[in-house]
């Protein structure tokens, strides 16, 4: 193979990877944008708002988790995720004994005139229901995250392969189109036996 072709080749490779890079930097600043922009807007129809610092975040399962936020309207994902796992999840757990959705489902099931374990039921369905759209949201923000940090990755290695290419394009135009890749062994060399050893 000549030396030409071969090193068009990857000239022409790097030419197409910075391109690809552009696109790619370009369609995941555009996924990180509208996932960021859903997450706040769903997250803001819902008009939660963090408690003040006090009593209400005063438990230390609560408190260092969701003082921050204190007072704050929830809008993002990592505020989601704290509201969810920090206080919802805490205050589910209180109020039914640690018991989850399912067992107390199951025991009202076999009670049905229980009112008072079928209001715990309702209490906690709403609760997890609450929670698991709060985490969704959460998994859907982070995803946003990820997609924006690989999109200024992308754009950063785009001017690298360019610079790559330009530098593979200089050094194309020096190449003698009669030179070879491999040239071929000189016929005394090539004639030789190998040494025994």
């Amino acid at each position: 193979m000549r030396r030409k072709t071969f090193d068009a080749l990857l000239t022409s490779g790097g030419l197409v990877l910075a391109i690809i890079l552009l696109v790619a930097g370009g369609l995941l600043t555009w996924a990180s944008t509208f996932v960021g922009d859903q997450v706040k807007t769903q997250l803001s129809q819902q008009q939660i708002f963090f408690p003040a610092k006090g009593p209400a975040t005063a438990s230390p399962e609560i408190g260092p988790f969701l003082n921050q936020y204190a007072g704050q309207q929830l809008v993002n994902g990592q505020q989601a995720e704290a509201y969810a796992n920090h206080f919802i999840a805490v205050h589910l757990k209180e109020s039914n004994g640690g018991q989850t959705y399912a067992q107390l489902s199951t025991k009202a099931k076999a009670s049905p005139d229980d009112t008072k374990l079928a209001g715990q039921v309702a209490t906690m369905f709403n609760g997890e229901t609450l929670r698991g759209l709060l985490l969704n949201a959460y998994a859907f923000g982070t995803m946003g995250r990820i997609a924006g940090s690989a999109g200024m990755g992308a754009f950063f290695g785009a001017p690298i392969m360019l610079l790559r290419y330009l530098l593979a394009f200089a050094h194309l135009r020096r190449v003698s189109p009669d030179s070879e890749l491999c040239p071929p062994c000189p016929p005394d060399r090539a004639s030789r036996s190998p040494p025994v050893g």
